[in-house]
């Protein structure tokens, strides 16, 4: 019986120990900065624009939430979120490779958090944020989303920000577009004058967003 308890006790052990390794390793900044090749040309470029399905520059990715990095890519995998060139590298990576990635671009230059709260928004914005109630799930400063499978929205391109949300209103189309029920149903009340003027408040805001320009781009 004890011989049996300690077989079962060390078995357990090593159950526990594997679990442990295998959290270890899901996420590997280090492993991460050998897997970006296809990603350092445009998010490694500060200011560096796409022009597809328009002109504007590519998004912050350093300092932004591991979690939403991975959800994000997976969407361009399964085309939830269509977008060619991002489907095109998303569909060569495995979880594994996104966790790895993601965790590389989380820790990148990490710097301070941002404010615990942004100065008060111009009226005519306040309504706005109030209408789509963003606070919900970003934070009340737009930096600390409620679940880190949410972005970091403070600070991001504004040019960004506005093409991802118009892709949000748009239906039918097989290049262009973006499928969640929560952002769709956010942005679908909004003309694009007003999500324009949201995306330029919530640009102007300090955040923890970077484009971190590597040696080999200097």
């Amino acid at each position: 019986m004890k011989k049996t308890s300690l077989a079962t006790l060390a078995a357990l052990l090593a159950a526990g120990s594997m679990a442990v390794s295998t959290a270890a390793s899901a996420q590997d900044a280090k492993a991460g900065e050998k897997k970006v090749a296809m990603c350092i040309g445009c998010h490694n470029i500060p200011g560096y624009q796409a022009s597809f399905p328009e002109i504007y520059k590519v998004p912050k990715i350093a300092g932004q939430n591991a979690k939403y990095i991975v959800s994000a890519l997976n969407a361009y995998k399964k085309g939830d979120r269509k977008h060619p060139s991002m489907r095109a590298i998303a569909t060569t990576l495995s979880d594994q490779d996104m966790a790895d990635v993601a965790a590389y671009y989380e820790q990148l230059e990490k710097s301070a958090p941002a404010p615990a709260a942004p100065g008060e928004a111009p009226a005519e914005i306040a309504k706005l944020l109030a209408k789509a109630n963003c606070e919900s799930c970003h934070g009340k400063n737009y930096s600390m989303p409620i679940d880190p499978s949410y972005p970091k929205l403070a600070g991001q391109y504004a040019d960004y920000l506005y093409v991802a949300l118009k892709a949000y209103q748009t239906d039918h189309n097989p290049r262009v577009g973006r499928n969640n029920a929560i952002m769709m149903g956010m942005a679908r009340p909004f003309t694009h004058a007003e999500i324009k003027a949201l995306s330029k408040y919530l640009s102007s805001l300090p955040g923890e967003l970077k484009s971190v320009q590597l040696p080999e781009f200097r």
